[in-house]
């Protein structure tokens, strides 16, 4: 009795996992058909959402109908196949217009950023720096009116440009309408082959422009590179003029010091001239006044002519001293 027990439970879980299987592999076709239902005839689904009880009720009586066959099912998936095929060429296609677009736009963003660096370090540059007062530490207002209005106008031209070319885009555009339209008129038909020609023209001429706009990016970088290595030269330049400037009003002042110097060692060599020859002149009156010359004069003169040499020797230390400056 335990056996058989054991052999029907056995029994039954095999069916329940048969049936189990055999209800997902249902749920799958009935998915894949009500997406072919979708797409072919939407309508039959909707008729089935409304009567869903009553044909619950005709299900039993109408199986025998409502079954597909093997070639049915195939063509079913065979559609579906395609039809999946198709969106995900589709998305695909549509995926590769989105990178496209991103990479321009990645390309433009680059290409701005650069410009805005470019013109931020033109601006520290010229106005920040270049139009700041020595004297004041302001910044000189005509200076900054200037560059505004220099910008202003390089804004203005490269609008100008821009609109020349897009309205010699517009009317090439319309041109080459005008030419296509001719052409339907009069009945002419582009074939295969031609379609297939132009086409790998355009991609060639697409390779060109993608070519030369990495070069004219690449030509950019480069621009802009030399543009701050020169603006650094211009920099260290401007560094060295303001010290040269420096060093040429400290050397004046040093010899107009030393003109001063030397003016004064002259007078003082004439002081010491007319002081020699004050004393000469009074030693010669003392000697013919008498030999023994008196004793205050003696001191006085003795005093006197150390003062002199005080005043020689302090002189000559100021001479030493302005010829070590």
């Amino acid at each position: 009795m335990g056996t058989t027990a054991l052999e029907e439970r056995d029994n039954l879980e095999a069916e329940l996992e048969e049936l189990v299987r055999s209800n997902e592999t249902l749920m799958r076709e009935n998915e894949l058909f009500e997406s072919y239902l979708q797409r072919a005839n939407p309508s039959l689904l909707a008729e089935d959402d409304d009567g869903g009880a009553k044909r619950k009720q005709m299900a039993s009586k109408k199986l025998a109908q409502t079954l597909l066959t093997a070639e049915q099912k195939y063509d079913i998936a065979a559609n579906e196949m395609e039809e999946l095929r198709d969106e995900i060429e589709s998305t695909k296609s549509q995926s590769e217009k989105l990178m496209d677009a991103l990479k321009s736009s990645m390309e433009e963003t680059d290409v701005r950023i650069a410009e805005v660096k470019k013109d931020a370090y033109e601006f520290k540059r010229d106005i920040v720096t270049g139009a700041e007062n020595f004297r004041t530490g302001k910044t000189i207002a005509e200076k900054v009116v200037r560059y505004m209005e220099e910008k202003l106008r390089t804004k203005t031209a490269l609008a100008e440009k821009l609109r020349l070319k897009n309205a010699t885009l517009k009317s090439q555009i319309q041109k080459l309408e005008g030419q296509l339209q001719q052409k339907e008129d009069m009945g002419e038909v582009l074939h295969v082959i031609d379609f297939d020609q132009l086409k790998i023209e355009n991609q060639q001429y697409l390779e060109k422009i993608e070519e030369r706009n990495n070069e004219l990016l690449r030509l950019k970088l480069t621009t802009g590179n030399t543009v701050q290595v020169l603006n650094t030269l211009k920099h260290r330049l401007s560094n060295l003029s303001a010290e040269s400037e420096w060093l040429k009003r400290e050397t004046q002042l040093r010899k107009e010091a030393l003109a001063k110097i030397s003016e004064e060692i002259g007078r003082v060599e004439q002081e010491k001239e007319q002081a020699a020859r004050l004393e000469r002149k009074l030693r010669k009156e003392s000697e013919s006044e008498s030999k023994m010359p008196q004793i205050l004069d003696y001191v006085q003169q003795k005093a006197e002519m150390h003062e002199l040499e005080r005043q020689a020797a302090s002189w000559m230390r100021k001479v030493e001293i302005a010829q070590l400056e």
